[in-house]
């Protein structure tokens, strides 16, 4: 199973940097969750994390980015080194070269133009560094912050999966967006 590189340096853009998480993020990670009682739901999680969890999945991380399973990364903003949100790589599936992109931000930070270049540079990163041939965006079909993220980072429509995700007991409909490495030339 090929390994998810690390990045070697951040990856920056005027508005965001994307570094790799650190345990120095989780007070900000649990603010986050404080402020927003819905971010577990839109990322698919049945309740929001502790510290003690968070510090567990910290410890996982290298060896979870070793064997290609999974990869976290942080987006601060210029000029300071504080989580203001991260970046998911999962559901990785290397027999068939996709793995899906997930995103949050801290209520904060939303609204200030940094989900969809945080998106479009780990896209770019990770199909120029890594066997990924496709990467696709999975989210509730409501969530419009979200999908308008992902088609600004260069993600295209593929369509609605109807009674894809249990979201409080109930299924919902979910919208599916890729990006393939065509679609970055141009």
């Amino acid at each position: 199973m090929p390994r998810i590189p690390a990045p070697p340096e951040p990856l920056v853009d005027e508005r965001v940097i994307v570094r790799l998480s650190a345990e120095r993020d989780i007070p900000e990670i649990l603010i986050a969750y404080q402020d927003d009682p819905e971010l577990h739901v839109h990322l698919g999680e049945q309740r929001p994390p502790s510290g003690a969890e968070l510090g567990r999945r910290e410890e996982r991380a290298a060896t979870e980015r070793a064997a290609g399973t999974r990869l976290t990364l942080t987006i601060t903003k210029p000029g300071s080194d504080v989580c203001r949100g991260q970046v998911y790589v999962r559901d990785v599936d290397w027999d068939n070269d996709r793995a899906e992109l997930a995103i949050w931000l801290a209520p904060q930070a939303r609204g200030g133009g940094m989900a969809a270049p945080a998106l479009r540079m780990v896209a770019e990163w990770l199909l120029a560094n890594t066997e990924l041939a496709r990467l696709q965006v999975i989210t509730m079909a409501g969530n419009e912050p979200m999908i308008r993220a992902a088609r600004a980072a260069g993600f295209a429509d593929e369509g609605v999966l109807r009674a894809y995700m249990r979201v409080d007991g109930r299924r919902v409909d979910a919208a599916i967006l890729s990006l393939l490495p065509g679609d970055l030339e141009g």
